[in-house]
């Protein structure tokens, strides 16, 4: 089945609000207010995101309520950053129960560079097969780690990971951006005709991160899947707008930052 990512973005460029963090991180990233999923889908839905990132728990307890009012992205991996084994992030969640949960894409971390590499491209190309007899868009988060991964933002590295993207199979490229504008534009294309949104970050102050989203997208990134620096900010409707200016409005920095002051 031929598979499209349009519904997933807006004009070519997309915004992901993504809060797969409790089981990545554990409880560390809330607080009082957005440990509660309902939160972050309010903000989801009132922000009008072109894709909401969860793990499969929540969506099962959670989404239901909010179907048809945000896309769905389920990821279908993850692990605990309690354990301190070879990088690998074990399947949590079938293509078929996603699709149930009325996912419209499935999300999948590949960590290039693992020492077990070819087990992580084996379940990659199972959930990608699937995904794609359903129609579904997969999203790669494309991690290189592992003892064999010197630098995992360096230009070469990042590169080769997007082309392992490609040649994977993935639709869309979630990866790191390493502030290196020009030489960030090699990865672009070495996904070829796979976007690249780029991660979010640890929390930074405002003009750090819409600093940092304006260069991603004048490197030729189609947006950004970010979580901590929108639902843990004091106004996250207004974080919203400023990096909607930045991503769909091409606007600069300073245009950003009146749409958080305003709200």
């Amino acid at each position: 089945m031929k598979v499209n990512v349009a519904h997933l973005m807006d004009a070519g460029n997309a915004l992901y609000l993504a809060y797969d963090h409790g089981l990545e991180h554990g409880p560390t990233d809330f607080n009082i207010d957005n440990v509660d999923p309902e939160y972050v889908l309010d903000i989801a839905v009132k922000g009008r995101y072109n894709g909401l990132i969860l793990q499969k728990g929540i969506a099962e307890k959670y989404f239901e309520h909010y179907r048809q009012k945000v896309p769905l992205i389920i990821k279908l991996n993850g692990k605990t950053r309690i354990t301190h084994n070879d990088p690998y992030s074990p399947i949590t969640c079938s293509v078929k129960r996603a699709v149930e949960l009325g996912a419209d894409a499935v999300g999948f971390t590949v960590y290039d560079g693992s020492p077990v590499e070819s087990r992580i491209f084996s379940d990659f190309r199972k959930i990608q097969e699937e995904a794609h007899d359903y129609g579904l868009p997969v999203i790669a988060w494309m991690y290189p780690r592992g003892k064999f991964v010197k630098d995992d933002t360096s230009i070469e590295t990042l590169a080769y990971a997007a082309r392992v993207g490609l040649e994977l199979g993935a639709d869309i490229l979630k990866m790191k951006f390493n502030s290196d504008i020009e030489g960030y534009r090699w990865v672009i294309k070495s996904a070829g005709k796979v976007p690249v949104v780029c991660a979010g970050q640890s929390k930074v102050n405002d003009v750090d991160l819409l600093t940092n989203a304006h260069n991603m997208m004048q490197a030729g990134a189609k947006g950004m899947a970010i979580g901590r620096n929108v639902w843990q900010h004091e106004n996250p409707l207004g974080m919203t707008k400023a990096l909607k200016k930045i991503i769909f409005e091409k606007k600069g920095v300073d245009a950003a930052l009146k749409s958080i002051s305003r709200q």
